[in-house]
């Protein structure tokens, strides 16, 4: 059964930085690009950034990059996301997603196949 986990959500200020981290179980994805993607109440799920197998390669949305990184250890089948002078405009459930093959539409949703649970992030003004 595979199963992906994220933890490191929480409350934190306008300026302040939190660390997202999902652990995969079940299978491996080493050999997958692995993405984040978020969601705010009201709006429609997504894309936050993405990294292929090896981690040479990272994809951000336009509205977090320079403030977020993406990283992974294929070693522990973990990908984080270092998040940066948050704003409140950052405020959802951030989840974590991989595929169960390569793809190429990374920043697609539906591309993924499993998902965690979700992590809340909530940014104080």
């Amino acid at each position: 059964q595979v199963q992906l986990v994220e933890s490191g959500g929480g409350l934190v200020q306008a300026g302040g930085s939190l660390r997202l981290s999902c652990a995969a179980s079940g299978r491996t994805f080493r050999w997958y690009t692995m993405g984040w993607f978020r969601q705010a109440p009201g709006k429609e799920r997504e894309f936050v950034a993405a990294i292929s197998w090896s981690g040479v390669n990272t994809y951000y949305a336009d509205s977090v990059k320079g403030r977020f990184t993406i990283s992974r250890d294929n070693a522990k089948n973990t990908v984080s996301l270092q998040m940066n002078s948050l704003k409140p405009e950052d405020t959802a459930v951030y989840y974590c997603a991989a595929p169960g093959r390569s793809i190429s539409r990374w920043s697609d949703g539906n591309e993924y196949d499993y998902w965690g649970q979700g992590t809340q992030v909530t940014v104080s003004s």
